[in-house]
């Protein structure tokens, strides 16, 4: 039986930052999801949908929990003990949003994605992104597909996402947000996707899933990105 202190450390393996908090209650905070999903949201109309009336309202909930001396976390466990995690990372003057994947057995985390203004990634293809949302284990720090989807969304870049995305999306907003135009906003941020955009997704000869982004760290071309059997690992994890 695993125990719940191994779920929520306080601090995540070769990730410098910390020590961690869990407030789970965020997520079922609508003006929450807006500050998250900023990134996503390319260009005014986007923002316009996304924000509407409650621009203010929002971005006075991020800049609290910005301030936290502790850094808010949220775990999406995966199949075969592997963890992705989304941690809110409260630097003053550094602050930013970390996306990374962790098993037990490894020494280090791998940093997917790192949304803040020297963004890093895409870190999931829009496959793993469902994966991850609608078949992982119970235990994170929600149960609900559509909180987990909207967790990952600012790591996301993916050019092939195929036309249901935007209807999957959309019934995320509408249970988890109070956007007047899902629809239209699914569109948009699906459009723009994370801070870095969309990214061509192919299988490498070794098997496992890498892109062509130039800010990612799962394109092996890039010098700061993994070495191969780390990027293995990662694919092979992350794979749907």
């Amino acid at each position: 039986m695993t125990n719940p202190a191994d779920l929520f450390p306080t601090r995540i393996p070769g990730y410098e930052g910390g020590p961690l908090t869990y407030p789970g209650d965020l997520l079922h905070e609508p003006l929450f999801w807006l500050g998250h999903l900023v990134s996503c949201a390319h260009g005014e109309d986007a923002a316009e949908l996304l924000f509407g009336a409650d621009l203010d309202a929002a971005g006075e909930l991020q800049r609290r929990i910005r301030e936290e001396a502790r850094w808010p976390a949220f775990l999406v466990p995966l199949a075969g003990d592997h963890r992705l995690w989304v941690v809110y990372r409260t630097f003053p003057g550094e602050n930013g949003t970390d996306y990374l994947l962790h098993h037990p057995d490894w020494d280090l985390a791998e940093t997917l994605a790192v949304d803040d203004g020297h963004f890093m990634g895409p870190g999931l293809s829009w496959p793993e992104l469902v994966a991850a949302a609608d078949r992982t284990p119970p235990g994170g720090s929600t149960d609900d597909p559509d909180a987990r989807l909207l967790l990952l969304l600012p790591a996301l870049g993916d050019d092939a996402v195929p036309s249901e995305a935007a209807a999957r999306l959309a019934t995320a907003l509408r249970a988890l947000t109070a956007v007047d135009d899902p629809d239209a906003l699914a569109i948009a941020l699906l459009d723009g996707q994370g801070a870095p955009g969309p990214a061509s997704w192919t299988t490498s000869p070794h098997g496992f899933t890498v892109n062509d982004g130039a800010y990612s760290f799962r394109n092996p071309a890039n010098g700061f990105a993994p070495s191969a059997d780390r990027l293995a690992r990662v694919g092979h994890a992350l794979a749907p």
